[in-house]
């Protein structure tokens, strides 16, 4: 499977990178391969060398301007022109994605993948894996939207929010399987 992973390109805190790299090397050791932004720094190299290492593959989708920090020994790597065209990309080669803790291009990937998915465009199992409870305040919001009517299907089959990787890897596996 094909996993597109949303995520920063930061140097974050151990509660966030230690979680991070156990999902990763869940995915390696599955045979997944990790489609991702293409990044060699912060988190995103935390992921990427954690499904490495586990025996999984590379595809990464870079953007022009941050070409100069995209991966070598990616089993794959494209440079996309610009934002837009780097999240088609990303879902293009994707079969499910997984929205991982981030700042406000990782919540830009989440809310356009949400947004289309609402709108029949994909049907793509979509996971935002909670680390920490980093996504406790957007879940209570998305939560809110449903109960008011600002969303025409239910929040569960949008996205699944998971505490942990394991649940999150199960979910995907069983929506693909």
């Amino acid at each position: 499977m094909n996993i597109c992973v949303f995520l920063s390109a930061a140097h974050l805190d151990e509660r966030y990178t230690t979680p991070a790299r156990e999902f990763a090397r869940l995915l390696g050791k599955a045979g997944h391969t990790l489609v991702w932004g293409g990044s060699d720094t912060g988190l995103m190299k935390v992921v990427a060398d954690g499904v490495q290492e586990a025996g999984g593959r590379l595809v990464g989708v870079s953007v022009d301007f941050l070409a100069h920090k995209a991966r070598p020994g990616a089993d794959q790597m494209v440079v996309a022109r610009d934002l837009a065209e780097r999240k088609a990309l990303l879902l293009a080669k994707s079969d499910a994605i997984v929205i991982m803790v981030g700042g406000t291009g990782t919540l830009d990937e989440a809310t356009e993948i949400l947004e289309l998915k609402k709108h029949g465009k994909h049907n793509k199992p979509v996971v935002l894996l909670n680390t920490d409870g980093f996504y406790d305040g957007l879940k209570t919001q998305f939560r809110r939207m449903e109960e008011e009517g600002f969303l025409p299907l239910p929040l569960s089959d949008l996205v699944l929010f998971a505490d942990d990787g394991p649940t999150a890897l199960a979910h995907l596996e069983s929506s693909l399987a």
